[in-house]
């Protein structure tokens, strides 16, 4: 936690300075808890729109014919092998680290 956050506090008495830090952090905590949930519903909303659009090109039946459920379940792995690697690549790159190609 900022430290900065608790400048104007140094009035208060030692246990509410504390229980205030706690209450930052948990808000915090929420705070980035919410930004992941956001980019996990971006990065689902984005891998079910592009297999969608790619594998189903009628409303033959209410259900998936084995060519079109074929084609999502190899979309989706390759999508989410593809976003896992990125992921590393920027984790790579953000710690200086030389990457293999």
């Amino acid at each position: 936690m900022d430290k900065s956050m608790l400048g104007d506090l140094e009035g208060l008495p030692e246990e509410d300075k504390i229980k205030m830090a706690q209450m930052i952090e948990r808000l915090q905590i929420s705070d980035s808890e919410r930004k992941c949930d956001a980019n996990g519903l971006r990065m689902y909303n984005a891998l079910v729109e592009r297999c969608f659009s790619d594998c189903v090109d009628t409303f033959r039946r209410k259900s998936l014919d084995k060519q079109e459920e074929t084609c999502i379940r190899r979309c989706a792995e390759k999508f989410l092998k593809h976003s896992m690697r990125v992921g590393l690549r920027f984790a790579e790159l953000n710690q200086g680290a030389p990457t293999p190609d």
